[in-house]
């Protein structure tokens, strides 16, 4: 224990966490010494040195490429952890040093990005032209490993109860039920009224099938007593959605407040079927204990601000 703590706190520098990384990355000692600019040898001496500080073996070789051990992807996750912090302090640091106004990292699920979040940066920008504001797009599965490691500052999506944890702090903001959408020029479009019936017989744009929406979705078809649509694609991308609708005449289910952003470009149209699906609320995830930088503040500001207004919550 004593040789490990004294491996991570004052052997281990810089240019291991990022070989370490690499390594994890692309799984190949070639094409990890290929993205940090060295030799192939250089990164296998970097690494038996690093191994053999801890005493332990941390990627296993072979002729299909490394993997790490468990005691290696564990070293790993240390080294994205400290990566993040270091790239975010330079940041600061920098930002301070020109005048500007430094950066975030935002993990959004789709149903945050084209309203809430869009809304929350133009206020930041507003403020604060010189900010910038990295968006990454994800799911929780993909982003919440990615805030736990400080690579990214804020979460912004749903907040579904299955991933709470001791170690996350949640806001909600506001409840944003499904709506079923086509083209404007679709025959249902016109329709007074829509039902499930009519849904069957389309072609669909559904979520993925692992996404907990697409059971919600395709309860509601057997709660009508008919089947789920056989003519699917599955996908949870708006551009893919808005595609299909128009293409293929299919129809698709996004969140109201998304729905009625894009209604209001003529991109789409809401139709007149209630969607009687319980969905948890819209909010934000953020590490437990980790101090917020200014900007990322200002950013969470602006989200409640934006929340805050009728434009996020219409159909609450």
């Amino acid at each position: 224990m004593a040789q490990i703590d004294r491996v991570l706190r004052s052997n281990l520098k810089l240019r291991h966490l990022q070989m370490l990384v690499a390594l994890d990355q692309f799984r190949h000692l070639g094409r990890a010494a290929e993205f940090l600019s060295v030799t192939q040898p250089a990164v296998s001496k970097t690494l038996a040195e690093i191994e053999s500080m801890f005493g332990l073996p941390l990627f296993e070789r072979s002729t299909r490429g490394t993997e790490p051990t468990p005691a290696g992807a564990s070293v790993v996750r240390f080294a994205r952890s400290v990566l993040a912090g270091y790239e975010r302090t330079r940041d600061e640091i920098a930002a301070e040093a020109s005048g500007a106004a430094g950066r975030t990292s935002v993990g959004a699920m789709v149903v945050a990005t084209p309203v809430l979040l869009a809304q929350a940066v133009a206020r930041l920008k507003a403020r604060s032209g010189h900010t910038t504001v990295l968006i990454e797009e994800g799911d929780l599965t993909r982003l919440l490993p990615k805030l736990r490691l400080g690579e990214l500052d804020l979460f912004v999506g749903r907040l579904e109860p299955g991933y709470a944890s001791p170690d996350l702090e949640t806001e909600a903001l506001y409840q944003d039920p499904m709506v079923a959408v086509v083209h404007p020029g679709h025959p249902l479009a016109g329709r007074r009224k829509v039902q499930w019936a009519d849904i069957a017989t389309q072609p669909c744009v559904l979520p993925p099938p692992w996404a907990s929406l697409r059971v919600k979705l395709e309860q509601q078809f057997f709660a009508h007593s008919l089947h789920p649509p056989a003519d699917i694609v599955e996908s949870a991308s708006f551009l893919s959605q808005i595609s299909f609708l128009r293409q293929r005449g299919a129809v698709a289910f996004m969140a109201r407040t998304v729905a009625q952003h894009f209604a209001g470009q003529g991109m789409v149209a809401v139709l007149k079927l209630p969607v009687a699906v319980e969905l948890p609320p819209v909010g934000l995830i953020t590490l437990r204990g980790q101090r917020m930088t200014p900007v990322t503040a200002l950013l969470v500001g602006c989200l409640k601000e934006v929340a805050g207004l009728g434009d996020a919550q219409q159909g609450t």
